[in-house]
């Protein structure tokens, strides 16, 4: 087996681990940008983006997969086929859904008024009625494609009535299931999580169904943000390396703590920020879902970079420490420039981890699946962290990294205790303030939801003297 063969080698030294200790990650990393800037081959691919919730009629062992592309909410430059609208928005209809189970009370879409699938094409729905209150009309005028995928389309939309721009996410619906995504993201209102304005449904000639979300429209992704750093030979600012982490986190406390959702995604390109702000907002959830336990999930999820160990070991019963995972993948590659695991393969992709991480105890891969049975690895020593990053970098940013990617998934920290890591004490300074001058987003603003499991001990932590009411 290629993988064994592989290990044995590091085991035997005759594969060293460089301070670059995922091999030539720079001739990775770009074969996997040229993979998640359009069609993601099937390694990288999201399995259920935009997938169908069929938890009413399918039995739960066997969880349904969509085969789709990663996709953003932000433009991508440079790219053809990105500047025109698609065919599917040819001669589209809006679908009156009186009758449907997809009829919301506050969503009722009209119609769409315009020819053609050039910008400039005029999008009608109508919102509102309930109560005797009258409908409300809004119209938003497609400009560019931003994001595709086998799912469907993002655009960017400017609503006619307001000027604001939007998003608006385009994904095919099959008629007799609800789509997890739009269940998922109706119930999520945070500084930190892209909002959902409204949605509505359309049809084309061959009466296809698509759900449009109308979301938040944030001008780039940390993904971007990462690349411009990236090509001008530079490292992200450590000052927005703790502002995204801690955003990133604190959004995660509140998708997993109080709305009970694994986001399953978390990536560079599933984080939206606005750069004059610095305020960031996890996107896409095509992935997310509500983990019940005792419930089988698939293993086959989160885009492979970020993908936990236990996933690649089939855990089919995982918790959203799979996310935390993923954060300190993310963090880990805004302080290296590039990912810290560039695996190329699935399997791979463990190698990559294990070079790192030494290989898993008997103790640890039971803790990651009680079900995997072979335990033939060879012996690898963990590489330690201080010598994966440069000796310049702060030692509580390895501490925390360390903390994060643990092959245990219980003993990974948890969102809540990663926004308390002393990392993120500057921030917490009363005299913190952004390089461009403009006031800090909101960061300590938690409400008692957010904090209804913490002691008063890490209450204290996480909101300082200063930010109190």
């Amino acid at each position: 087996m290629n993988m064994m063969r592989r290990l044995k080698s590091i085991a035997s030294g005759r594969t060293s681990i460089s301070s670059d200790p995922g091999g030539d990650s720079n001739t990775k990393r770009a074969k996997f940008d040229q993979e998640t800037e359009g069609k993601v081959n099937e390694e990288t691919n999201t399995v259920e983006r935009g997938s169908i919730d069929q938890v009413e009629n399918v039995d739960t062992s066997k969880e349904t997969t969509a085969d789709t592309s990663n996709v953003s909410l932000v433009a991508r430059s440079g790219k053809s086929g990105y500047n025109q609208l698609p065919k599917e928005l040819h001669e589209m209809k809006i679908k009156d859904d009186k009758g449907n189970k997809y009829n919301e009370k506050d969503i009722e879409a009209t119609t769409v008024n315009g020819h053609g699938t050039e910008t400039g094409q005029i999008i009608t729905t109508a919102i509102g009625g309930r109560d005797g209150q009258p409908k409300q009309t809004i119209s938003y005028m497609a400009e560019r494609v931003v994001g595709t995928g086998s799912f469907g389309v993002v655009f960017q939309a400017k609503c006619l009535e307001t000027g604001e721009a939007v998003a608006i996410k385009k994904v095919l619906q099959d008629k007799r299931y609800k789509n997890r995504e739009l269940q998922v993201i109706r119930m999520l209102e945070h500084p930190n999580v892209v909002q959902l304005k409204h949605c509505f449904f359309s049809t084309t000639d061959k009466d296809e169904l698509y759900l449009n979300l109308v979301l938040e429209y944030v001008p780039d992704t940390v993904y971007k943000v990462s690349k411009n750093y990236i090509r001008t030979h530079h490292h992200m600012p450590i000052i927005y390396v703790q502002l995204y982490t801690y955003q990133i986190c604190r959004a995660l406390n509140y998708l997993h703590q109080v709305i009970g959702v694994c986001h399953r995604d978390i990536k560079p390109q599933n984080l939206l920020v606005n750069p004059q702000t610095h305020q960031l907002k996890i996107c896409d959830f095509g992935s997310a879902k509500m983990l019940v336990p005792g419930e089988p999930n698939i293993s086959y999820i989160c885009s492979r970079y970020y993908r936990a160990p236990e996933l690649i070991f089939g855990a089919s019963e995982y918790t959203t420490a799979i996310d935390m995972w993923s954060v300190g993948c993310v963090l880990a590659e805004f302080l290296l420039g590039h990912p810290l695991f560039p695996g190329e393969t699935g399997v791979d992709q463990l190698v990559e981890i294990i070079k790192i991480l030494g290989t898993p105890t008997r103790e640890e891969i039971k803790c990651m699946n009680p079900n995997y049975n072979e335990y033939k690895f060879p012996q690898i020593k963990a590489h330690p962290w201080h010598k994966i990053f440069d000796k310049r970098m702060p030692p509580e940013a390895v501490d925390l990294v360390s903390r994060l990617l643990q092959y245990s998934p219980n003993l990974r920290c948890t969102a809540l205790a990663a926004c308390a890591h002393p990392f993120f004490d500057s921030l917490r300074d009363p005299n913190f303030s952004l390089p461009n001058g403009r006031p800090v987003p909101p960061l300590y603003n938690f409400t008692d939801q957010e904090l209804a499991d913490a002691p008063d001990e890490l209450r204290q932590r996480l909101v300082p003297p200063h930010a109190r009411g």
